[in-house]
């Protein structure tokens, strides 16, 4: 049950301690997070997940729509050399999520906010839930994008609108989407009922891909060939990590998943972690691969807008995803507005917000999203930012931090010295990723503005 209430989003299981993890400053925000308790509980004190069921519950909360941004990843790295990055991006996350559970076995804080508050105190606390608004926040930002690309050219093809029409522009479409979708289901104080929808994102992905594959010989007898299309090594290959990063963040849900185990300790919690990473890293290869190989040196940040826009099988996809998206999205605000209100406008826990205060205050932050949103159309621009900022720092760089200050012994002793290098190599992606992020952005981006990709127009000849 544990897993299956998330999509990469309820990365504040602060609510969710065992009992030794009392007197934390994290208690005071228990209250605040009741519906949350109310998902995981379920089923948790009569039936603990079996390791299978476990391993399946922790693929549902890694495989999401940063899998869709995975064949751009290999496009920036290069291809061979992307692959084996991906590969390593998987070891180290499960290597961090083996770490986490250790500090928190050390600290006797099984939550998130614990570990980091038994080892850096409040300004720990603090940081940490800086950045698990940010990345909420901007996975907003990322699914308005990905409704705009996707529902735009589905309206489009069904009501065979011109270029010109109100329901061409990808901005109407998504503030219609705002206010019909995301913004009344974002209203809700209780979203138990959206907790199953985790388990169709994964079902919906699951048939994208299907459809990914039936289209590749179609789709490559009309993609333009290009002499360095299957290049081993590419310059971008830290915006590319921040990519994959971004596509195995799941360590929000860590301690969640850990609880939820039948005779919880860390031997099963490594098995259940070796487990889930190599499927999901399975699967998630299987989108670069074929994406990649399907459209080259001309796949987009969004797999989907390389697709024709009369392609009604992969507009059937399109919707899927675009559904999945829409649902997935109070989910994450549900996570950015109860940090804020905890934070400025909750005084006591025990007193719920005002109906007023709750409303302006998801308005606020759903107006953010949009704004931000239809200020670009880069889909791969908004993942690398989210992985940059926010999934390298929570995935690598605190887990990391949490067990070198936990841990006893000599920080460059042979068992840290594994810790170091992840929390060296989380803070030079971070570095590194904010840098040619700024760079790349001065130079202008390579998106496809929503408009029709060239081998899909009708004189258009193919090259070889």
């Amino acid at each position: 049950m544990a897993g299956k209430v998330n999509e990469k989003s309820y990365i504040l299981q602060s609510s969710y301690n065992f009992s030794e993890d009392q007197g934390s400053s994290v208690d005071s925000n228990e209250n605040a997070f009741d519906d949350m308790k109310q998902l995981i509980a379920e089923e948790e004190n009569e039936n603990r997940s079996s390791l299978p069921r476990a391993s399946f519950n922790f693929i549902n909360s890694i495989i999401g729509s940063g899998v869709i941004g995975i064949p751009y990843a290999l496009h920036q790295s290069g291809f061979g050399l992307g692959l084996l990055l991906l590969v390593m991006i998987a070891y180290i996350t499960d290597y961090s999520l083996i770490l986490m559970v250790k500090s928190g076995h050390i600290s006797g804080k099984y939550s998130y906010q614990g570990i980091m508050e038994a080892a850096y105190g409040r300004p720990g606390y603090i940081l940490l839930g800086i950045l698990q608004v940010v990345y909420p926040l901007i996975a907003m930002v990322s699914y308005n994008v990905v409704v705009g690309d996707t529902v735009t050219k589905v309206v489009v093809r069904l009501t065979d609108a011109s270029p010109t029409s109100i329901f061409s522009k990808r901005e109407v479409i998504v503030l219609i989407c705002t206010l019909a979708v995301t913004i009344p289901l974002c209203m809700y104080r209780n979203i138990t009922k959206l907790a199953h929808i985790s388990f169709t994102s994964l079902i919906c992905i699951g048939t994208i891909l299907i459809t990914i594959f039936f289209r590749v010989g179609s789709m490559s007898l009309i993609v333009p060939h290009h002499t360095n299309a299957w290049r081993f090594a590419n310059w971008d290959i830290v915006p590319a990590m921040a990519i994959m990063s971004f596509a195995f963040m799941c360590h929000h849900n860590t301690f969640l998943i850990y609880s939820s185990i039948q005779e919880a300790n860390e031997k099963r919690w490594e098995l259940v972690t070796h487990i889930s990473l190599t499927i999901s890293l399975v699967i998630t290869a299987l989108f670069g691969i074929v994406g990649y190989a399907t459209f080259t040196t001309y796949v987009q940040g969004d797999l989907l807008e390389n697709y024709c826009w009369d392609d009604d099988l992969m507009n059937f996809s399109r919707l899927l995803f675009s559904i999945t998206i829409l649902l997935t999205f109070p989910i994450e605000c549900f996570v950015v507005r109860d940090v804020v209100e905890s934070s400025f406008f909750r005084h006591d826990p025990n007193v719920p917000i005002s109906d007023r205060m709750h409303y302006v205050s998801t308005l606020v932050i759903v107006g953010i999203s949009y704004f931000t949103s239809i200020a670009t159309d880069c889909f791969g621009v908004v993942l690398e930012l989210n992985g940059i900022l926010a999934a390298t720092p929570l995935a690598y760089v605190l887990p990391a931090l949490c067990y070198l200050r936990l841990e006893e012994g000599y920080i460059f002793s042979r068992r840290k010295l594994p810790a170091v290098g992840l929390a060296l190599f989380g803070m030079v992606v971070t570095i590194l990723g904010v840098i040619l992020l700024c760079a790349d952005l001065n130079e202008g981006d390579t998106c496809s503005h929503g408009k029709v990709m060239p081998y899909c127009a009708a004189n258009f000849t193919l090259r070889v």
